[in-house]
């Protein structure tokens, strides 16, 4: 209909509307703009549209198809074509797709987002829109459009796309489709739809001339005429007319596998792909003419001979793979005219120039096919349409024979041996070829694979920076977290997913998704497996890394130690290797071990001065080791993750060992990676939230529903980064709460305060008790800064609770048990007037408290109880 040509901001509109709305383009430019678009949302949207068009019975699915049918009285396409364009655009639009292109192009995930390229410096760069990016896309490829804007809205532009009204409606509609699947209407605010005749230049005029950047398809008329509409400054981006052509040995020519493919690249798309095969060279020596030979060549005869007899044989390939996969249009009588009037003229000079011994001319008795057999090896456009020139072209003068037309090459297919294909593939990129492939490849394209020699998301974007003082946001990993908070996106839904299934789903896993294994620590029970890809990985570091920077990690000056421990697929000491790694950090990759006496040498021969790892194996290694890290003095920080350090014992760390800093390194688990950090500011167990990676919900302790703001609850996570396995509205077995306001060191991220894990809680005598309120009665009222742990047994009929306290730190047993049963009223009841259970205090060394293989984390609470009958 006349009414939905065009596609404006969330509405489709009539032509007269669309003119005025023109004018009016700079103005909503510049309100788009003040509006920032977050990768994540474009992201959502498209993996939205994506899901739907894999289902083909899905409204979205039936409603983009039915724009394939063209124009009024258009030929309707092929339905096997139709299908896979839709699918073709389903892949594309993949959210894996788009996060591989991302990482390809603009360096990860979230490329707009101001980060520290250099962690030891305060310099923040990104990746910024251009602005008003204005796509005139071409007539020949129908998801070229869509996909053009898609790659507009990853850099975060003001999208206007052009197209032709001879065309489709597939990209208005699919765009909109795409801002129908955006809740927030961010995605849609940036894209409008036009189709119109390039002979409107009032139109084209009105849409240009405002642009930072116009991205253009056609050939070299057709960019001249954008050119001249574009005001100074403006970047055009050229997608101009490309040849493309394959290149094959002496050895190669021979294989009847190799010309099959070969035929296959002819005859998909008609040829109109700027990637498709338009000239077959061979590695012969070509012919110096009719009468002459060059020197040291193979006779002019024999070379000619090589050349007709190859193309005989591809001729007959050709028919054969060609009546396979019959063209669009029957024989030549419905081609267009223009085009087959070209075809025509260049099939009779080549006819006219076999008199002379120069060409040899092969086509098909419905004329569905040509192959052209030319000795000389000038580069010559075909006139398409399964029309093939077969040149010879020795490899010793590829560059000056191509050089010449470097503009215009695109893609070259090779086929030799792996030597050949090496060197030929160096030679042919240095005469101008963008991409080379293997046959029967030519027209495949693989996600992130750069375009014409560039990647088209830095085309559309500028890379800005920001220097900042250094001291000041010395602890800032990300300028925009001082902004405001990121927009979360829709809140997750459906079941609520605990340990055991998350671990079923691993036996569906691709295998493609299963490139990194680690297994949990199994503190709480079982150890569990949890799966990444490598990029899954690298993102989830490099958010871990940024969350040291604001924990107050200087990687310009602090030397660390890592002393997390490691081994039986134990991500600790790895992924903190990793972390340091990508900050740049000095690091000494020790790793925690029986050996302690060794370890505080290497510390003071190495001038550590930070170390990371577990608080119950550093705590040991301190005291083992007291003499002599006192003397040295030198460790400054301690980062810790798994476990957390009691008052106390933060006290004796900084007053005996003069440490300033302790701070938690990461809060995360194995099954979902790092999901916060803390700040300089962060009090106690305070978390800021890794929203980058992961959605939370507090739910209820009891009921699957949010709490109150600020009100205790299941920590439940969503994952929002990883390729495979997704883990959605996962119980992750810890107890928290929101902190309210904005954190005093001026980041806008959510804060979450940890209360603990659900099995220290527990239930013993029909109360319940809290490990960490038997932590803190210690602390307060003993003064006990060792470790404390929990046995819970039943004896002759009776639930009895042991707590082991650290012989080395501990009063005497009476007195422990004598505050622990007066400041812990309900168990003071159970003991004493009802009797519910007994309890007893005792101390023990270091070794005797029991601890996970592992990761070496301290078993806090240990449930040994039998059921009774």
């Amino acid at each position: 209909m006349i009414s939905e040509l065009h596609f404006w901001q969330g509405e489709f509109i009539a032509e007269t509307e669309a003119a005025e709305r023109l004018a009016e383009l700079p103005d909503l430019v510049r309100r788009a703009l003040a509006e920032p678009l977050s990768t994540e949302t474009v992201l959502i949207a498209c993996d939205t549209v994506s899901r739907a068009l894999q289902q083909p019975h899905s409204d979205v699915h039936t409603r983009l198809l039915a724009q394939l049918t063209g124009p009024a009285g258009a030929t309707p396409p092929d339905p096997e074509e139709a299908a896979a364009t839709l699918a073709e655009l389903a892949d594309a639009l993949a959210r894996p797709a788009l996060e591989r292109k991302l990482r390809r192009e603009l360096g990860g995930p979230r490329p707009e987002r101001f980060t520290r390229p250099d962690a030891r410096e305060t310099v923040y760069e990104a990746w910024a829109p251009v602005g008003l990016l204005v796509h005139i896309a071409p007539g020949n490829a129908a998801a070229v459009a869509s996909l053009s804007v898609v790659e507009g809205l990853l850099a975060g532009n003001v999208n206007v796309l052009k197209t032709s009204s001879s065309d489709t409606a597939l990209a208005p509609h699919l765009l909109a489709e795409l801002a129908a699947a955006d809740p927030t209407g961010a995605v849609g605010r940036r894209i409008v739809a036009l189709r119109f005749p390039s002979s409107r230049q009032d139109l084209m005029r009105l849409m240009c001339e405002p642009a930072d950047a116009v991205a253009v398809w056609g050939g070299e008329d057709a960019v001249r005429g954008v050119a001249a509409l574009v005001p100074p400054g403006c970047r055009l981006v050229e997608w101009g007319h490309k040849i493309s052509f394959a290149y094959l040995t002496r050895e190669a020519a021979t294989d009847r596998a190799a010309l099959t493919a070969l035929a296959s690249d002819v005859c998909r798309a008609e040829q109109q792909a700027c990637s498709s095969p338009q000239v077959v060279y061979l590695d012969v020596e070509p012919d110096a003419g009719p009468d002459t030979q060059p020197d040291g060549a193979a006779p002019v005869a024999a070379t000619r001979e090589a050349l007709f007899a190859f193309a005989e044989q591809f001729a007959a390939v050709l028919d054969e793979v060609s009546a396979k996969h019959p063209g669009p249009r029957g024989a030549d009588d419905a081609d267009d005219a223009a085009e087959q009037a070209e075809i025509t003229t260049t099939e009779l000079v080549a006819r006219a120039e076999q008199h002379l011994g120069l060409t040899k001319v092969l086509t098909a008795d419905d004329g569905s096919w040509r192959v052209l057999a030319d000795t000389r090896p000038a580069l010559t456009a075909s006139p398409l349409h399964r029309t093939v020139w077969i040149k010879p072209l020795p490899r010793r003068d590829i560059l000056a024979t191509l050089r010449p037309m470097r503009r215009y090459l695109q893609t070259a297919s090779v086929a030799g041996t792996r030597a050949d294909i090496a060197q030929l593939s160096r030679t042919l990129i240095a005469a101008g070829v963008q991409r080379i492939t293997p046959l029967g490849a030519m027209l495949d394209s693989y996600h992130g694979e750069p375009h014409d020699g560039v990647y088209a998301l830095q085309r559309y974007s500028r890379r800005v920076s920001v220097q900042a003082t250094g001291a000041e946001f010395a602890t800032t990993p990300c300028l925009d977290d001082l902004i405001a908070p990121a927009a979360p996106p829709a809140a997750p839904t459906g079941p609520l997913m605990d340990k055991a299934a998350a671990q079923a789903r691993l036996s569906s896993l691709a295998p493609h998704h299963a490139q990194l294994y680690f297994r949990s620590g199994g503190t709480t029970g079982t150890p569990a497996l949890s799966v990444f890809t490598c990029d899954d990985y690298d993102t989830q570091m490099r958010a871990s890394a940024h969350g040291l920077l604001a924990a107050g990690f200087d990687p310009a000056h602090d030397r660390a130690a890592n002393l997390f421990y490691s081994g039986s697929m134990y991500g600790s000491f790895i992924s903190f290797f990793s972390i340091l790694e990508r900050l740049g950090a000095t690091q000494i990759p020790m790793a925690a071990g029986p050996d302690h006496e060794a370890i505080a040498e290497a510390l003071v021969e190495y001038q550590v001065d930070t170390l990371f790892g577990m608080p119950s194996y550093l705590w040991q290694l301190f005291h083992t080791q007291a003499e002599r890290l006192r003397s040295y003095g030198g460790i400054r920080k301690v980062f810790y993750g798994g476990e957390h350090f009691t008052a106390e014992q933060r006290r004796i760390l900084t007053e005996t060992f003069g440490v300033q800093v302790i701070r938690s390194a990461a809060y995360g688990s194995t099954d979902l990676g790092p999901l916060g950090y803390q700040c300089t500011h962060a009090q106690g167990t305070e978390h800021h939230v890794l929203t980058d990676l992961h959605t939370l919900e507090i739910l209820d302790p009891q009921e699957d529903r949010p709490v109150p703001q600020g009100q205790p609850g299941r920590l439940v996570f969503t994952t929002r980064t990883r390729a495979g396995q997704h883990l959605e509205r996962y119980q992750i077995g810890d107890l928290g709460r929101a902190v309210d306001g904005v954190c005093p060191c001026g980041s806008h991220t959510p804060r979450i305060e940890l209360l603990g894990r659900y099995g220290e809680v527990f239930r013993m005598g029909t109360y319940h008790f809290n490990y960490r309120r038997f932590t803190q009665v210690a602390e307060e009222h003993l003064r006990y800064r060792g470790e404390l742990q929990l046995v819970l047994t039943n004896e002759a009929g009776r639930e009895h609770l042991t707590v082991r306290l650290d012989d080395r730190y501990a009063p005497e047993p009476d007195t422990a048990r004598t505050a622990l049963l007066a400041h812990i009223p309900e168990l003071g009841s159970a003991v004493g007037p009802e009797a519910l259970l007994t309890c007893t205090v005792e101390t023990a060394p270091t070794p005797a408290f029991e601890r996970t293989p592992t990761s070496g984390k301290l078993r806090t609470v240990i449930d040994r109880r039998t059921p009774t009958a």
